[in-house]
């Protein structure tokens, strides 16, 4: 992985980004409404912390003692942390959620409460997935060790041609890795590509930071239930996986929809470093939206089936996606480019399955 070379086409139809946010900017200041989060923000965030801590509670305090609802609750939690990271947490460390900068520091940090890393987390999705999306070696998004083959510029291995099958039991163990061993294999990897600047810190603060917010999780979540649960400890390690697998299995499969899909493409530098796209047409060929009247999805995934509003616009809470998308994509049609969608979730990962099954055997 590297971050240095990459250079988009100022040139390139940079009249279209020009005038989307003239378009975008007279839609805040003619509805004389903020661009950051509102008090859907606020219900929401209460919402997603209690579907997390409800169910951890009941489940340290005993208060069911039958073993498939205490299991139960354990999902509910997975579910909670993934609702925590897609509608909280993201918008929170884009910077997004509210005006004021110490709130979005505070609520960034929640991710470190559902074993992620706060520091990581920026440098992998704000600097490099945002700024090279889907252009290999660049946005670490697409890089699963290969394990699996997400675009056609990545090594092919033979155990490919199974990827469309076992893709989606790998997907589920995304934040057990992200908890256990990836922050600290990430983290050396981001000293060693002088990214740690980005966030004003030193590699040595960073590790011991990253150390501390690892044992409290680690108190939290699995200790303490434990110590003081009523289930046997073997159960509980299996509900402690049972809920990071069902999280993970949501976070991978919504970034998977918006991204790894037949519609999008995957771009590469030529020899001198250079994109043939400016950077704003780049995010309309490598990103796709899904399920865009699906209200409810769109909810609790923090507005990410518009993907394509979110990358064109990280600086705008994603409260705002949905109103804003017809002005996206009406520019896009005028100035005749791409603006994908597909109409449903089940189908955007139909997409993505057909890819996997295109890139294990080519």
């Amino acid at each position: 992985m590297h971050t240095e070379g990459v250079k988009f086409n100022p040139n390139n139809q940079s009249e279209f980004i020009r005038e989307l946010r003239k378009r975008v900017n007279l839609y805040f200041k003619s509805n004389n409404i903020s661009r950051f989060g509102n008090s859907n923000m606020v219900i929401k965030t209460i919402f997603m912390l209690l579907l997390y801590l409800v169910p951890y509670f009941l489940v340290v305090f005993n208060i069911f003692d039958n073993n498939l609802v205490v299991l139960l609750l354990w999902v509910i939690m997975g579910t909670g942390m993934a609702g925590i990271g897609l509608s909280i947490m993201h918008d929170a460390n884009h910077d997004v959620y509210s005006k004021n900068k110490k709130t979005n520091k505070s609520l960034g940090y929640l991710i470190n409460l559902v074993g992620g890393s706060y520091i990581n987390w920026r440098i992998q999705h704000n600097v490099l997935h945002h700024s090279f999306t889907n252009i290999h070696n660049h946005d670490e998004d697409l890089d699963s060790g290969g394990l699996m083959r997400f675009s056609e510029h990545q090594k092919k291995y033979k155990a490919h041609r199974f990827q469309k099958y076992y893709a989606w039991f790998l997907y589920g163990l995304l934040t057990v890795s992200w908890s256990l061993k990836k922050d600290f294999i990430q983290l050396r990897r981001y000293h060693k590509m002088d990214l740690l600047k980005t966030q004003g810190i030193t590699y040595q603060k960073a590790y011991i930071n990253l150390v501390i917010v690892k044992a409290l999780y680690f108190l939290q979540i699995l200790v303490i239930p434990l110590i003081f649960a009523n289930q046997q400890w073997w159960l509980t390690l299996l509900f402690y996986f049972v809920m990071h697998y069902v999280c993970g299995l949501i976070l991978s499969t919504i970034f998977q929809a918006a991204h790894v899909v037949n519609e999008t493409s995957f771009p590469l530098p030529d020899d001198s470093g250079n994109i043939e796209n400016n950077w704003a047409v780049h995010q309309l060929h490598t990103t796709a939206n899904f399920a865009e009247n699906n209200r409810i999805l769109s909810w609790y995934v923090g507005g990410l089936n518009f993907q394509i509003e979110h990358h064109l616009f990280p600086n705008i809470c994603h409260v705002h996606y949905r109103k804003i998308s017809k002005i996206v994509r009406e520019t896009a049609q005028e100035f005749q480019l791409p603006y994908y969608s597909n109409p449903t979730f089940f189908g955007a990962l139909k997409s993505h399955y057909q890819l996997l099954a295109k890139l294990g055997t080519q």
